[in-house]
């Protein structure tokens, strides 16, 4: 953007901006979205662009009034300047992606060779009449679309594999595997070690669901899987053995993208070296800790 482009923003953004007496009685600064597309258009640039910059001057656009009591206008800033890949789109992964758009993660990477199908109907956020038999990379980028258009979003229709995963990775500051597989899952695991970036792991079954934070130095998905890369192939998964209601990954998605928020806001407790597992039938919720190998 050039300088002038630059300073004409600066001056949209004040002008467009207006004061609102929050909840907890302060006086803040907001921009709606109907300005926030307007200074887009005029200043030939994206609406990224425009919450990036807004949030710089202490503007908040008007979509995170709500966030304002939990999540400060600083910390709003680098979710907005962070970069997140969720990799698969499904039942977890679609709800992961629109959790992360609603609450301003300004850049998602979205990896999913799938396309979708009726039986994804009962639990798969993204899946609708309209949407089946379409890749589910490509339709989590149109329904973010929809949801935040301050986010940008790199699809990736294809299946995650040893070869194509850095270029596909390179530059996230946290990955969450959102896949249906174990022999997947540890491909994953391996590029994201190799990169140096945290991933949120998050499995379920039935009523059941785990969620555990691997860092790059931490033994991760051997602690829970063993050494056992390839057991599933040829073989039921416990998706398909168990099923998956449409509870389940609303709840395993949202405890893993309260890790990712945690991880690039630097605050609260991360289930590092440690596995939150939830049953929804019976109410619970155990934390098992893992030792750390040298």
């Amino acid at each position: 953007m050039s300088a002038k482009k630059q300073i004409n923003m600066q001056e949209l953004l004040l002008s467009k901006s207006k004061k609102i007496v929050d909840a907890a009685g302060c006086e803040a600064l907001f921009l709606e979205d109907v300005y926030a597309l307007k200074i887009a258009k005029e200043c030939g640039c994206n609406v990224y662009d425009v919450y990036i910059d807004a949030l710089k001057k202490g503007i908040c656009p008007y979509r995170y009034f709500r966030n304002r009591e939990t999540i400060s206008i600083k910390e709003q800033l680098m979710l907005a300047e962070s970069r997140v890949a969720v990799i698969g789109a499904g039942g977890l992964g679609g709800q992961v992606i629109l959790l992360l758009a609603r609450t301003g993660v300004g850049y998602l990477t979205v990896v999913d060779g799938d396309i979708f199908e009726e039986t994804n109907l009962n639990r798969q956020a993204l899946c609708n009449k309209n949407s089946l038999g379409k890749s589910k990379a490509k339709e989590a980028l149109a329904s973010v679309e929809t949801v935040n258009p301050g986010i940008k979003v790199s699809a990736y229709p294809v299946k995650l594999n040893p070869s194509n995963a850095s270029e596909m990775l390179a530059g996230s500051d946290v990955i969450v595997d959102a896949l249906d597989n174990v022999s997947d899952r540890f491909v994953l695991e391996d590029a994201c070690k190799k990169l140096g970036i945290p991933l949120i792991h998050g499995a379920l079954a039935g009523f059941e669901g785990q969620v555990m934070t691997i860092f790059p130095d931490d033994t991760g998905l051997k602690n829970l899987y063993g050494n056992k890369k390839g057991s599933e192939n040829g073989s039921r998964s416990s998706e398909d053995v168990l099923s998956v209601p449409a509870m389940t990954p609303c709840l395993v998605a949202t405890l893993q993208t309260m890790e990712v928020l945690k991880i690039i806001l630097k605050r609260g407790k991360i289930f590092k070296n440690a596995m939150l597992y939830v049953d929804l039938e019976t109410g619970q919720m155990n934390e098992f800790v893992f030792e750390k190998h040298k």
